[in-house]
């Protein structure tokens, strides 16, 4: 199976402006946060600046937000990746949170990575796994290990049928052997320092399970079947952006995933929304709330700023600012919540969208 990126398919969902105008235009989906009792939701500081490096990616998935692929040619330049650097020391920001594309096919990936480390920082990978089987990437998971980075791998799913199905053939076996080489390093092993997380979503649009429920599953099957273990297990609902959007509209079932997202509004995750203590940079320094901001190009409340001109003036408004909000944000409120570190609240505490 092959895909092709929004833009190689001259989609009209390649541009985020038509994607906000279609989201923004479905009268029968109410305004975000639901319900008048609601307010706006406003930063509480910046604990981790997540770097979209770019959008070239070995692989070319049907649910990705970021409709990255091997065609796609944006990709920060050093001058950019040095400004983060900066940031990230002068806002004092505890983490680096490194994404794509493959982050790693960046020619500054190395650079941040190493410096970030040297500055103390934790450094997180978004990793996709084949890549660390890739010409020119095979020491990339020794790199990685001496660097003490936390890897967070995207495996939807234990079963090969379901995994090649969203993300390309034969990429659940290549992502198994990578697997493999990242527990012979340590990774995800216990007692081991070096983390090792996978990343489910579903295949199709429904939430995630009970993420409890669902990591004890991924540890029986994939021991069992392969001899793997991992650290964690982060459940991630599929936002209505991009392809996975393109996808929704092509098989007529925009209208009901959005009633499933709105059904299952749960107001406790809005004190642990990943957009009110981080930053997320594209791949030419601009800044927005999060990385699905990012993607509909939904600029920061407080106007466009770029990574290269912060002052301290620009900081103290960064720090406080309203966070720009939209219909798609109902992706992260559903359930049991869904962030860039998986749910927000526990099962128990809602029965909505839990199954």
């Amino acid at each position: 199976m092959v895909s092709l990126t929004l833009l190689r398919e001259n989609h009209s969902f390649a541009s985020p402006v038509r994607q906000r105008i279609f989201l923004e235009g479905t009268d029968h989906v109410p305004e975000f946060p639901c319900g008048s009792e609601h307010t706006e939701l406003t930063a509480k500081g910046i604990d981790t600046l997540q770097v979209n490096v770019g959008r070239v990616c070995n692989q070319t998935c049907t649910h990705c937000h970021v409709d990255a692929g091997p065609d796609r040619r944006e990709s920060m330049p050093a001058e950019v990746a040095e400004a983060c650097l900066e940031f990230l020391l002068r806002a004092n920001v505890g983490t680096l949170d490194i994404t794509g594309g493959a982050p790693e096919m960046n020619p500054s990936f190395r650079r941040l990575v190493s410096r970030a480390h040297q500055l103390g920082r934790r450094v997180i990978d978004r990793c996709n796994l084949t890549i660390l089987l890739a010409p020119g990437y095979k020491d990339l998971a020794g790199f990685l290990a001496e660097h003490q980075v936390e890897i967070v791998a995207s495996l939807p799913c234990y079963l090969e049928e379901n995994v090649d199905k969203q993300r390309g053939d034969r990429v659940f076996e290549r992502s198994i052997e990578a697997l493999k080489r990242l527990n012979g390093l340590g990774y995800g092993v216990p007692g081991s320092s070096l983390n090792l997380s996978l990343v489910y979503n579903p295949v199709g649009p429904s939430l995630p399970p009970d993420h409890r429920r669902l990591e004890a599953d991924y540890r029986r099957e994939l021991w069992n079947r392969y001899g793997i273990e991992f650290t964690q297990l982060y459940t991630i609902t599929n936002m209505p952006i991009s392809r996975f959007l393109a996808d929704l509209v092509e098989q007529g079932r925009y209208e009901d995933y959005m009633q499933t997202l709105v059904e299952a509004f749960n107001p406790d995750t809005l004190d642990g929304l990943m957009c009110r203590t981080m930053l997320s940079v594209d791949w030419q320094g601009n800044i927005y709330d999060c990385d699905f901001n990012q993607m509909l190009d939904l600029t920061l409340s407080t106007g466009r700023i770029n990574i290269a001109n912060v002052n301290d003036q620009m900081l103290d408004r960064l720090l406080n600012r309203r966070i720009a909000t939209g219909r798609h944000c109902f992706g992260c409120t559903a359930g049991c919540g869904s962030s860039c570190q998986g749910s927000l609240a526990l099962a128990d505490d809602t029965s909505k969208g839990s199954e």
